[in-house]
């Protein structure tokens, strides 16, 4: 996310909750663009608290010391017992993300095995956005025994199909020692683990910072038939996001029965049949390309795991730098009424009501009704440059779908009592991936760019499908704040 001056912010951390509001403890690493160094391994303190409402949406109060003050909080709203969605929600910084239960226990001999990761953040000279994916394999002990790594520093400077290298180590730790070495960069994390197929990453350099995630990678091939995928971040340095349906024959190609919605500096538009074609690049990695039709980069790095087809741009043509994730659709996959969703929406606004361009990131609960196709929930939202975050506001509208190619859309009008967030309201066209997890993007008109992804909310215990599902947040690409400065 970003801290309320603008400059580039990443915070991972752990929590241990007692199930009554209160928080007994647990660790948090941040690192601000605009501090002197990274902060690892600092403790949030047992006087830390939490609340849960009864859609699911709720705050917690993070004791812990940082040049913030001495506490940080956090909006949340909860999709199953072990997952939820979040946002910092106070006057030092706004910034997207998960909530997963974690596993105990874990120790590092069960991190061995093959993972593919995605990371977002400022590049290390602190003027430019930087985008990597990858892949790795551990040995019990966390050597990297192989590995490709792919950079894309600020649509101007790639590297593709890096050999990578070195150590991951289990954290959180006072002085992290996960390095990932390719010729280009060699860069320290600290890694925190959710369970052995999950893993989130936080750098620990000065510059860059980067944070994502890895998952398990079990499966090195493309997934054959119909993938919901979302992408975001800029085109010759505007805010670009897209989202659609990626169509795989599994041969190589990219049918002409894929589409595309796509939101361009806040103009949005479509591409109702688009078409290329996949190759393999190396051990579990793929490149997209040969498009037609296609609004947005010409070429992408793909990475398949347990939490999608990792995608990134690695062209220069269009000076683009977009990253997201493509889910494969499962048969009969559809939107329910009567059903209850926790939503997580992060972008950038145009700034035609705050005179600058600003992050946005926006937590909602709704239900969906088949009576009149309505949605009706409420809706908080964290943008202000000074640190004023809005909470519980109304959030009531219309859905419909799917059309002939499978799309759905939520209408939340300005008119439907829904005046108080940044953009008034917004039209979000979104697709079914397993009845479950909904990608977004947003396609109105009113000056924000921003996808996002919305899940049923199943109070399941651990093992359902609900419970399980990895939930991939498409990070906004945050123009560092040399370059914000430069852009306002």
């Amino acid at each position: 996310g970003t801290d309320s001056q603008g400059f580039a912010l990443a915070i991972v951390g752990t929590l241990a909750a007692n199930g009554s509001g209160g928080i007994t403890g647990g660790t948090m690493d941040i690192n601000d663009e605009n501090f002197t160094a990274p902060l690892p391994n600092l403790t949030i303190g047992g006087n830390s608290t939490y609340s849960v409402s009864v859609d699911g949406r709720g705050t917690a109060t993070l004791k812990v010391s940082t040049p913030f003050g001495s506490s940080i909080t956090l909006d949340f709203v909860l999709a199953s017992s072990t997952r939820g969605f979040v946002v910092q929600f106070d006057g030092n910084a706004t910034g997207s993300g998960t909530l997963d239960l974690q596993t105990a226990g874990l120790t590092q001999s069960a991190l061995a095995g093959s993972y593919a990761f995605s990371m977002a953040g400022v590049d290390s000279a602190g003027t430019g956005a930087f985008t990597t994916v990858g892949n790795f394999t551990l040995d019990p002990t966390g050597v990297i025994t192989s590995g490709l790594q792919d950079f894309n520093d600020n649509g101007l400077l790639v590297y593709a199909g890096e050999t990578l290298g070195g150590q991951v180590n289990l954290g959180p730790s006072a002085t992290p020692t996960t390095l990932l070495t390719t010729s280009p960069y060699a860069e320290t994390f600290d890694v925190y683990a959710i369970d052995a197929t999950h893993l989130k990453f936080i750098e620990m350099d000065t510059l860059p910072i980067l944070s994502g995630d890895a998952y398990s990678q079990t499966s090195t091939t493309v997934p054959t038939g119909p993938l919901a995928f979302t992408l975001s971040g800029f085109i010759a340095g505007n805010p670009f996001a897209s989202g659609g349906f990626m169509v795989t024959d599994g041969a190589g190609n990219i049918t002409a029965a894929s589409t595309e919605d796509f939101n361009s500096n806040g103009t949005p538009g479509s591409s109702p049949s688009f078409s290329g074609s996949y190759t393999a690049g190396g051990a579990g990695r793929f490149t997209l390309g040969s498009f037609s039709n296609f609004v947005g980069g010409a070429q992408f790095a793909a990475y398949p795991s347990s939490g999608g087809l990792l995608l990134m741009e690695i062209d220069t043509t269009s000076l683009g730098m977009l990253s997201g994730a493509a889910y494969a659709q499962q048969s009969g996959a559809a939107f329910a009424a009567s059903e209850g969703y926790g939503l997580n929406l992060t972008g950038i606004n145009l700034g035609a009501a705050t005179g600058s361009e600003e992050e946005v990131d926006d937590i909602a609960e709704f239900a969906a009704n088949s009576s009149g196709l309505t949605v009706t929930g409420l809706i908080d939202e964290n943008y202000d440059p000074t640190g004023a975050p809005i909470f519980d506001q109304q959030l009531s509208g219309t859905y419909s779908g799917p059309d002939s190619s499978g799309r759905y859309s939520i209408l939340a009008a300005a008119g439907n009592n829904n005046t108080s967030t940044l953009n008034g309201g917004f039209l979000l066209t979104f697709y079914a991936v397993d009845g479950t997890t909904f990608p977004f993007v947003e396609t109105d008109t009113g000056g924000q760019v921003a996808t996002g992804v919305f899940v049923k909310q199943n109070s399941a215990l651990p093992g359902s499908p609900a419970a399980q599902s990895h939930m991939f947040i498409p990070r906004p690409l945050i123009r560092p704040h040399a370059a914000r400065a430069k852009k306002k």
